[in-house]
């Protein structure tokens, strides 16, 4: 596996960073759901984290429920209350714009080393991943929304092929993890940005294989800022 390569692109969960729990357990795919509902906005910001309804939902013991959540209070996904339990971390607009800056800070520093490092299988990793994105957009711009649930994972693995070549893995699993917590924000404002987020894409996806990394820093800066906007026209924080 490469530095940063996903599960699978068609499920929301190839965004979540690696679980410490052994990979294929019943607690590590309740993880998985978990901060996928949470992402995806299932379990909305705020909502009460009961353990013996998710006890019930997520089909593992309560013990186990108290590791995942715990482990989801490292990522700010969850918010532990003391003696009164869990519940969804909220979504707020400052939330949104600090998230968006480490998002930013990371992605551009990533980005700056891919680019210096990146070889010819770095430079298939963003062909493929781009053309993918690229097809999925025009079919969300045609009208098929049906398509957001792929474009959210192209999405992602376009971004990711850009920093893979970065070589640490650390940068490359706290990227994931708040790219993920971005992302929730957009999961809630529940639309498609339009063009502008395609054409986004396009010029970082020239300026990667042109190494122009002043140029893509710059773009990304554009790209984050347009996000952060987007969300906050829908109207999701009241």
């Amino acid at each position: 596996m490469v530095i940063g390569e996903t599960i699978s692109e068609m499920d929301l969960a190839t965004t979540m960073t690696e679980t410490p729990l052994a990979a294929g357990t019943v607690g590590d795919q309740a993880f998985l759901r978990i901060r996928a509902d949470i992402i995806a906005g299932t379990l909305p910001p705020r909502q009460k984290l009961t353990l013996d309804r998710l006890k019930d939902t997520y089909g593992v013991s309560i013990s186990t429920l108290r590791e995942i959540l715990n482990r989801l209070t490292t990522e700010d996904f969850v918010v532990a209350e003391g003696q009164r339990g869990f519940e969804v971390s909220p979504a707020t607009e400052a939330g949104l714009r600090e998230i968006a800056d480490l998002r930013l800070l990371l992605e551009s520093h990533a980005l700056d080393l891919s680019f210096a490092a990146g070889d010819l299988e770095w430079e298939g990793r963003v062909v493929a991943a781009h053309h993918k994105l690229a097809a999925i957009e025009r079919r969300l711009l045609e009208g098929d929304s049906r398509r957001t649930p792929e474009w959210i994972a192209y999405d992602w693995a376009f971004h990711n092929a850009l920093i893979s070549a970065c070589g640490s893995d650390l940068l490359m699993k706290t990227h994931r993890s708040v790219f993920d917590r971005f992302l929730r924000y957009h999961m809630l404002a529940a639309s498609f940005r339009g063009p502008a987020v395609a054409k986004d894409h396009e010029v970082l996806f020239h300026m990667a294989l042109a190494r122009d990394a002043k140029g893509a820093r710059k773009m990304l800066a554009g790209h984050v800022a347009g996000g952060i906007e987007h969300v906050l026209s829908t109207g999701v924080f009241g």
